[in-house]
This record gives structure tokens, C-alpha cells and sequence, in this order.
């Protein structure tokens, strides 16, 4: 009976420690594998990032060289990608390499304002890459979409209470309002001008822009925002610089429309038009004194003071 016993006992560890032993060997073999795994996926990782591919977007092929200027190479393939693109809406190779001209001439750090998300965003992020790059749109569903996407692009959303429509009216009630809340000199963020941007974040008003590309809003038809309102509001900005450089650069696309025309000869006027094509007017415009009450030195319709 004794000796029964004590086989019982034999019979009932041996399982036991042949399960322990077998589950120590599997946590082994866990470790082992953990760690073979984790090391393929970090070479694989580290090779798919150090190699460059077509995929790569411009903005992190322009990050690639730290703080220095773009070499010329790179700046003209990336505009001849863009302006080779298969979207039908992109600029022409002209227009983009007008623009990255000023750009590039532009004293580090360039302070680049863009009306209009467009398909040459990513190209005006990489190259002002050493500068601020800001986009303006009226769709606030797409900047927040560009946003999240490209976590490195700096976009805000407008809404425009503008009518392609009452273009002239428009431009009428602005010139009347000259010497008062139409000013060409002034801070917009506290102005009740029709035709000026009141709403932008407050920093916008704060820095003294070098470049400002006019791209948007969208839409041509009778209801749509119309383009009055960004270029009175880049003509206002230009002029109202508190410092850097004295002269912006003011960029118009599709210029062949009426709404650019019209507004380009009123507020940002001729005789600051220094280059211009069906697509696209380049003006260049220089701060004014803030007792300044006219926007155009040559065929302005100013109404004259009333003498008292």
C-alpha cells in the first residue's frame, strides 16, 4: 500500500514537469521570434526610407537639404513635374518658373501668403522651404483635409461675402470709401470694408509679407466669391508693412479674367505691373506712408476732398 503510494506520486509529477519544461520552450521560441521579427521589420523600414523613390513628395525632397537654398537642378525638376502633370487646372511651366524666380530671390526667411489650395500646393510649401508658407481658401472642408493629409502645410479657411456679380458695385462703394474704411493703408482685422478680409487668423495681419500669390477663390460663374476681395486685401497688406523688405510681390493667375483686371488697375494698378500674360500679372508693390488716401498714382478716379 505504501508502495503504491509513492508510484501514484511519481505518476502525477512527471506530467507536470514535462508540461513546465515544454511551456519554457515555447516562451523561448516567443523571444526568439519576437526579436527576428522586429529586427526584419526594422531593416526593411530603414531601407525603404533611405532610398529615394518617385513617390517621394516634394516637400521632403526639399527637407533633405536642412537650411540651404535649393540647388538649381532640384528646383527645376520639381517645376517641370508640376507643370507636366496630368491634372488639367496646373499652371504652365512660365508661370511657375515666374514665381519661383521671386522666391528664390527672396531673403531667407520668405514670408509667402497663397489665396487658393491648388494643385501647385505642395510645390510653394517646398520651395519656400526655409520660409512661411500660409494658404488661405474658402472651402474650410478642404483645408482641413489638406491639413491632416500634409501636417506640414499651414492652411486656414475664409468665407467670402462677395459676388462675382456685383463686381463694379463693389469696386464703386470701396473707391467712395477711400478715405475711411477702404483705406490702402490700414489693419485690416478692424476694417468694415466690403472688399477687405476682416477674418483671417490675427497673425496674418502681422507679418510683413514678401510674396503674395492671388489664386482663388474658385468659380467664374454669377454667384461665385469672385477674386475682388483677396486682391484688395494683398494690395492693403502690401502697402501697410510695418518692416523687411519695402516691396511685395504680388502674383495674379488667370489674369485674363474681367474680376483680375478690373481689381489689378484699381488696387494694385498699373504702374506696379511689371510682367504680365493672359495667365498671369506680377506687380510689385512698395509700402505706403499711412497718410497715404489713394492706391494708384497714375489714372486714379480718387473723388476729390471736399474743400471746407
Amino acid at each position: 500500500m505504501k508502495n503504491n503510494n509513492s508510484n501514484t506520486k511519481l505518476i502525477l509529477l512527471h506530467p507536470y514537469i514535462q508540461k513546465q519544461g515544454g511551456s519554457n520552450r515555447l516562451w523561448l521560441l516567443a523571444f526568439v521570434s519576437f526579436f527576428t521579427v522586429a529586427f526584419l521589420l526594422t531593416l526593411i523600414y530603414t531601407r525603404e526610407y533611405s532610398t529615394p523613390t518617385a513617390s517621394t513628395s516634394t516637400t521632403a525632397a526639399a527637407a533633405t537639404f536642412g537650411g540651404a537654398p535649393l540647388p538649381t537642378t532640384v528646383i527645376n525638376t520639381l517645376l517641370h513635374y508640376a507643370s507636366t502633370s496630368n491634372n488639367s487646372f496646373h499652371m504652365a511651366y512660365a508661370e511657375l518658373k515666374q514665381i519661383s524666380d521671386v522666391l528664390r530671390k527672396c531673403s531667407s526667411p520668405c514670408n509667402f501668403l497663397v489665396f487658393g489650395l491648388t494643385q501647385e500646393t505642395l510645390l510653394w510649401k517646398a520651395l519656400n522651404h526655409n520660409g512661411r508658407t500660409v494658404f488661405i481658401d474658402e472651402n474650410r472642408y478642404y483645408a482641413a483635409y489638406m491639413e491632416e493629409k500634409h501636417p506640414e502645410i499651414d492652411a486656414y479657411d475664409v468665407q467670402y461675402t462677395t459676388k462675382l456679380s456685383d463686381l463694379h458695385e463693389l469696386v464703386a462703394s470701396t473707391k467712395k470709401q477711400i478715405r475711411n474704411e477702404c483705406r490702402p493703408v490700414q489693419n485690416l482685422l478692424f476694417s468694415e470694408c466690403k472688399l477687405g478680409l476682416n477674418d483671417l487668423p490675427n497673425h496674418v495681419y502681422e507679418v510683413d509679407w514678401d510674396v503674395i500669390l492671388v489664386d482663388g477663390p474658385r468659380g467664374e460663374w454669377p454667384d461665385a466669391p469672385g477674386r475682388m476681395s483677396p486682391i484688395f486685401t494683398s494690395g492693403v497688406l502690401a502697402r501697410s508693412k510695418k518692416g523687411g523688405n519695402a516691396k511685395t510681390h504680388v502674383f495674379v493667375h488667370d489674369f485674363y479674367g474681367e474680376v483680375q483686371r478690373v481689381c489689378g488697375d484699381e488696387f494694385l494698378c498699373k504702374e506696379n505691373l511689371v510682367e504680365s500674360s493672359d495667365t498671369l500679372g506680377h506687380y510689385v508693390l512698395e509700402r505706403m506712408d499711412a497718410t497715404s488716401f489713394q492706391f494708384c498714382t497714375q489714372n486714379s478716379t480718387l473723388p476729390k476732398a471736399s474743400s471746407s
